[in-house]
């Protein structure tokens, strides 16, 4: 395989302060020295899937053709889901099947097997750390050249989860926050591409808990430190902000939370 293909990313809920992270590393380098490990997060909220989905289809595609993403937000570890290997856009993921894919997958094509073959499995299997002792291995054996087929049986079928889609009619857009990032900052699931579709002749006034906000900003800048800004973040879809704050807190907003964006005709 190229050098491209030696990347092995890791995304998990298992944060810093114990040895999963370093156990799942040394498995890899056991099996695949030559293997290039790069951290995308481990700081995930614990057993939040879908924050996991989010963390990779973010991130994963930037990745050159050939990289193996190892992802690891398993509740389930030790029941009935199903431990998987795909391939996506020429990228590979290794991890539970429990909807962790589910935003890679969500218009794409994909191939996909069952980690059915314990050849590329550690010796000795814990029911309770799968990633160390299935999904690391696997992922290195990858690296070294296996194909997908010599990993497991085919699967035609992978278990997902959807977010809400925002509701969008004449009168504006109902949404949701569906992720809160590090800095607070409130993620809705109204892409721009909704928004653009309304008249362009035509504002919004953008409520969010107790705050009404009377415009989308270019930038957190746009407003005084300390303030509420709305804006389109890097991922597409319309964030609410502090600038220079936290939002979760200043405006006491969790995940789940309606964002509503009502429509104001200009009067020319």
């Amino acid at each position: 395989m190229s050098d491209r293909s030696r990347i092995i990313t890791l995304t998990t809920d298992f944060g810093s302060q114990d040895y999963y992270v370093g156990a799942m590393k040394a498995v890899m380098l056991g099996v695949c020295p030559e293997a290039k490990l790069v951290d995308i997060s481990h700081d995930l909220p614990p057993q939040d899937i879908m924050a996991g989905a989010w963390i990779l289809k973010n991130s994963a595609f930037l990745f050159p053709s050939g990289t193996i993403h190892l992802a690891v937000v398993d509740p389930g570890v030790g029941g009935e889901r199903r431990p998987v290997l795909l391939r996506v856009r020429d990228q590979f993921f290794v991890g539970p099947e429990n909807g962790l894919f589910s935003l890679i997958i969500e218009d794409e094509s994909y191939d996909a097997v069952e980690l059915t073959n314990s050849r590329y499995w550690r010796d000795s299997v814990s029911p309770t750390f799968h990633g160390r002792d299935i999904f690391a291995p696997v992922a290195a054996h990858l690296c070294n050249g296996e194909p997908m087929v010599a990993f497991g049986e085919v699967l035609t079928e992978l278990e997902k989860y959807r977010w809400a889609k925002p509701i969008s009619d004449d009168e504006g857009i109902q949404g949701w926050v569906m992720h809160i990032d590090r800095f607070g900052n409130l993620v809705s699931n109204i892409p721009a591409s909704v928004i653009d579709e309304h008249d362009a002749k035509s504002t919004f006034k953008i409520y969010v808990g107790n705050t009404i906000l009377k415009h989308i900003s270019d930038s957190f800048s746009d407003v005084q430190d300390g303030e509420p800004v709305a804006l389109i973040g890097s991922s597409g879809m319309l964030e609410i902000a502090i600038n220079k704050g936290n939002a979760e807190r200043m405006l006491g907003v969790e995940k789940g939370a309606p964002v509503s964006l009502i429509l104001q005709k200009i009067v020319s």
